[in-house]
């Protein structure tokens, strides 16, 4: 029987690496690429010689490599992405006289072949010697001459086979198929054929292996070796049911998700159907746990609190104080040492000790600063300090004092005409516009409207221990109606009609009087009680046309747009009054 001896060169050893299917790149202890073969190059869609002497870094980031040389173990069928290219690869360490000297990775793309969603594959070691490189694969490798006869035959091959060297060395691979060891070749074919072969392959013991066979040619396309690697089938299918199981838990974790979700929107004080407040929701939740400014932007009445609150809940400070500040509700002298606070003896009547301000008081948690757009500019400028450096002074105080808060704005003004009206300070508002959250009006959102009629006769009723129903007539003039108060204003509509009619179906006649009117008469009428000089006349409907379109729109910029003319105009206009 003829038994083959490959010359143990260096060119053989080349020609083995080069026409191995798989990428195989191998560093040195500092990263250095010191081998890589023709598909690793074309993985990564680069010569071998721009390659070799490279780090890994630069070539492969995240190869995972170095990690191997630090720690020496082995990091088996991992997935990583090289370009646009998905690959599953296999890291060891090499072994030389007791140190590791380097590592060696393999790379297999996923391809439909292996029919389990491009489950992994394959080698894992190779070393700049030819014996170092085959013993440290992790899979199977079968190495046979240009006729057939097994020339080498790795450890990895024994273990997943059960069949040793000793029995197969020098055997030609016809004969291992008659005497059982196999059940079919993969060499044979590739002689055959002339090209690689991939088979499922039983071995003497009934152990399934997955085998792909590679011919090598010489300059004169002879067939000189056949080079296997053999993969056991069981590891592969128990990766294969571990996947089915991943993606069985991630679906049923996201159908729970989804239910957690709507049981929290349904058990909240947030009422909402349309799509544009779920998505308002869904960015409050999402913004919550981070600690970046967020101002909230709406009509008044739209809920603006609300979702500050929601924001508050989400959080990581949820235990910490929330403390809501109208910045238009405070007058402006006081205004200061309420967010700041005072020292003892700032000024005639102030408390003898000193008192702390409300963002001392908020401490660990949020402030919310309700109608922001009323701040007076020299409190702009101290309040953006707060947000640059986290520090706040005492009024008559000289010690900065360090303070942890998150600062959640709202308004119904449009900040951005603000500044450029030279009203609100430009740094402030990009410093609080960082996450920036818009409510819609109510009048946009007609299915919010129909949830929030239904959710507040079920509140009222339960509060009140009635049993009161609105009547289709008087539920579609309310659902019609178009909310300029928006929830607000809804709310204490649905508590008036609630407490006040005496019927348990509540109709169009109990509704309040405007209500009760023509829905296209909410536009005012221009009423004409005297004669009056003509240009008087037009003023005054120029001034009421210009109330009622700020009052529709909430911004400057948007009723001169709504009314045809330049905002810069309507400011002019607008200030003769």
């Amino acid at each position: 029987m003829q038994q083959s001896n490959p010359d143990n060169s260096l060119t053989w050893l080349k020609t083995i690496i080069n026409s191995i299917y798989n990428g195989i790149v191998a560093i040195n202890t500092k990263g250095q690429i010191i081998l890589c073969n023709q598909s690793a190059a074309k993985l990564v869609d680069l010569p071998v010689e721009e390659i070799v002497g490279r780090p890994i870094k630069e070539v492969i980031p995240g190869s995972g490599l170095m990690h191997v040389v630090s720690m020496g173990v082995p990091m088996v069928s991992q997935r990583l992405k090289i370009n646009d290219t998905f690959v599953y690869s296999n890291r060891t360490p090499v072994w030389e006289n007791g140190r590791i000297i380097g590592a060696v990775g393999v790379f297999q793309e996923e391809t439909s072949v292996e029919a389990i969603s491009t489950e992994l594959a394959i080698f894992k070691q190779l070393t700049r010697e030819h014996d170092l490189l085959i013993e440290s694969s992790y899979d199977g490798i079968f190495i046979t001459d240009g006729k057939g006869y097994v020339a080498k035959v790795n450890t990895a091959y024994e273990k997943v086979t059960g069949i040793k060297r000793e029995e197969v060395l020098g055997k030609h691979m016809s004969q291992m198929v008659a005497d059982g060891l196999i059940s079919h070749s993969a060499t044979l074919q590739v002689l055959e054929k002339r090209e690689p072969v991939t088979i499922v392959q039983q071995t003497r013991g009934g152990i399934e292996i997955m085998v792909t066979s590679t011919p090598i040619f010489n300059d004169q396309g002879e067939i000189t070796m056949v080079l296997s690697n053999v993969r056991d089938m069981s590891r592969l299918k128990h990766l294969e049911a571990e996947l089915d199981k991943t993606r069985s838990l991630t679906e049923r974790y996201q159908q729970q998700l989804k239910e957690l979700q709507l049981q929290q929107l349904q058990s909240s004080e947030i009422i909402l159907q349309s799509p544009a407040m779920i998505k308002t929701y869904e960015a409050a939740v999402r913004v919550a746990p981070f600690d970046s400014t967020v101002l909230i932007q709406g009509e008044s009445g739209v809920g603006k609190e609300v979702v500050a609150r929601l924001i508050h809940k989400e959080s990581g400070r949820t235990e910490k104080p929330f403390i809501k500040v109208n910045c238009g509700a405070i007058p402006e002298n006081l205004l200061e040492t309420e967010l700041f606070g005072y020292e003892r003896g700032a000024f005639t009547g102030s408390n003898r000790d000193g008192k702390a301000g409300l963002f001392e008081v908020a401490d660990g948690g949020i402030l919310f600063l309700d109608e922001v757009g009323e701040l007076p500019l020299n409190l702009q400028v101290k309040l953006l300090r707060v947000l640059q450096d986290k520090e706040i002074k005492r009024v008559g105080g000289n010690r900065f004092r360090t303070v942890d808060v998150r600062l959640v704005a709202a308004t119904n003004r449009d900040l951005q005409e603000m500044v450029e009206s030279g009203r609100f300070r430009e740094d402030l508002f990009y410093r609080l516009n960082v996450i920036p959250l818009y409510i819609p009006p109510l009048r946009e959102r007609p299915e919010d409207v129909v949830a929030l009629i239904q959710h507040f006769v079920k509140k009222l009723n339960k509060k009140y221990g009635m049993n009161k129903s609105l009547s289709p007539a008087a539920f579609k003039r309310l659902y019609e109606y178009h909310w300029p108060g928006n929830v607000r204003e809804l709310g204490n509509v649905m508590e008036n009609i609630m407490i006040m009619s005496e019927s348990t179906t509540i109709g169009v006649e109990h509704l309040p009087k405007h209500f009760m009117k023509d829905r296209d008469s909410n536009q005012e009428a221009v009423v004409v009680k005297d004669i009056i000089r003509l240009g008087e006349a037009r003023e005054q409907l120029e001034q009421k046309l210009i109330e009622m379109a700020l009052r529709k729109t909430g911004s400057l910029r948007k009723a001169a747009s709504l009314l045809g003319m330049d905002h810069s105009t309507l400011s002019r206009k607008r200030n003769r009054r």
